[in-house]
């Protein structure tokens, strides 16, 4: 439970009441995920942590805090327009085996 709220500025996004059998409904949610952990405080408040899975092949990603921090940056560079435009022969880069 560290850690749960990323960031404390919250916006109030509906108002709306428990039905006959004391279910909520969401409405239209700005987050885009389907899966919610639901933790609550014993003062009633509700905290929907949304939640996504990944392809246990990609899962060494993230694990691999190297290999993530590499992507990381990579993807900060091309959205600050660091990019190289790559050669169009890479036949230099090939072992010649005969």
């Amino acid at each position: 439970m560290d850690n749960l709220l990323r960031d404390m500025h919250f916006t109030e996004i509906a108002e709306t009441k428990a039905d006959s059998k004391n279910r909520v409904t969401l409405g239209s949610l700005p987050v885009k995920a389907h899966h919610y952990r639901i933790f609550v405080n014993e003062a009633g408040q509700i905290v929907l942590d949304p939640q996504m899975s990944i392809p246990a092949a990609e899962l060494w990603l993230f694990n691999n805090k190297k290999a993530l921090a590499s992507v990381v940056r990579g993807i900060a560079d091309a959205k600050a327009g660091r990019l190289t435009t790559a050669p169009e022969d890479y036949s230099k880069y090939l072992k010649d085996d005969k």
